[in-house]
């Protein structure tokens, strides 16, 4: 019985060992996949300026009573310009991520929202979202200059009024995704991803 027993409980280690082996392995198979993947940036979609292209420009009135103004080169820091709608589930779950970006890059990005349709539904909006700190702008032509077909969207504008980065965006990556295609000097991830990258040669 207790031969039995050790035999028992022998083999479910060995169970054991291989299952943890196998979850390494899988580890490992997961990290080589994100590695080829690498970083997914914002959805590009046509229609609209091309990045690097001058921005259209607006002078618009926000709900708030002030006056934005919008692709207008020579200021100091980037415009970061988000498409919503009190409609858009997506967009509401991205609201946090929103604010949380404009705090973590105050020192380089003016963050202004952008919609269009009923204004009491858009000041609803504001009140419930505590959106209060970012003018809105309602505009359709706004949209349609920067080629908004889908929701959530987001442009940014660099301080020299040309567009840096535009795309359809679902969540946090997507945003900083943006920020890092300006960084880099490119249209969109993708394309930094679709370049061919020269390979090191040892001396």
């Amino acid at each position: 019985m207790n031969e039995a027993l050790l035999i028992a409980v022998v083999l479910l280690w060995i169970v054991v060992a291989a299952l943890a082996l196998t979850v390494v392995a899988l580890f490992r198979q997961v990290g080589m996949l994100h590695e080829r993947l690498g970083p997914v940036g914002a959805l590009v979609l046509p229609g609209g300026p091309k990045v690097g292209q001058s921005a259209p420009r607006f002078s618009l009135p926000a709900l708030d009573g002030t006056r934005v103004q919008i692709g207008e080169p020579g200021g100091r820091r980037s415009t970061l310009l988000f498409f919503l709608s009190p409609t858009c589930p997506v967009c509401k779950t991205l609201i946090p991520i929103i604010k949380r970006v404009a705090n973590d890059e105050a020192d380089r990005l003016t963050v202004v929202l952008a919609s269009d349709g009923d204004e009491a539904a858009q000041r609803r909006m504001i009140a419930e979202q505590k959106l209060a700190e970012f003018p809105l702008v309602l505009s359709s032509e706004l949209g349609l200059a920067y080629g908004v077909s889908k929701l959530p969207h987001a442009a940014l504008i660099d301080a020299d009024g040309r567009l840096a980065a535009s795309g359809l965006i679902n969540n946090r990556e997507h945003l900083e995704s943006l920020l890092t295609a300006q960084d880099l000097g490119v249209g969109s991830l993708q394309e930094f991803l679709a370049r061919p990258q020269s390979i090191p040669v040892d001396a």
